[in-house]
């Protein structure tokens, strides 16, 4: 099902790489960008992420968090954050409910894999509305970050 500007966004728990729960409660009254993207330690994705990395000011000087989700579980997550120096969230949806909540899941992707997140990128205003939402069918394409930024501004 896909998400439309002014929806709710869809609540979520879900586990971070330090196996703590994080709910899409926890930043009721800010600004969030949720990126779902397809797996750890791929070439994209790992240019994604390391992009938010760098530009993480940016964000953070919008009033805005940023949390990224995939199908990886923790302990593959908190490797890659760590490889890669990432200083924001990376949450694990490993039962794949999330991803599909919010219309960002591939039925089947590369190598016969079902359920893998597609690359997505949501702003989520601080009364849990969607402002933004972007769904990519080519992995091998990132979102648009610059009309992420835009839209919190």
């Amino acid at each position: 099902m896909a998400l439309n500007i002014g929806d709710t966004a869809p609540s979520f728990t879900l586990f971070d790489t330090d196996k703590n729960q994080v709910k899409l409660e926890d930043y009721h009254g800010k600004n969030l960008v949720v990126l779902f993207f397809p797996a750890a330690f791929t070439s994209v994705c790992t240019t994604e992420l390391c992009s938010i990395r760098d530009n993480i000011g940016d964000y953070n000087s919008l009033n805005a968090e940023v949390v990224a989700i995939s199908i990886d579980t923790p302990f593959t997550l908190g490797k890659f954050k760590e490889e890669q120096n990432l200083n924001f969230p990376l949450l694990s949806d490993f039962n794949k409910e999330v991803s599909k909540a919010y219309g960002a899941q591939y039925d089947e992707f590369v190598l016969g894999m079902k359920g893998v997140a597609k690359r997505s990128a949501f702003v989520i205003d601080s009364q849990g509305k969607i402002k933004y939402a972007e769904v990519l069918e080519d992995a091998t394409k990132l979102p648009d970050f610059e009309a992420v930024k835009a839209t919190i501004s």
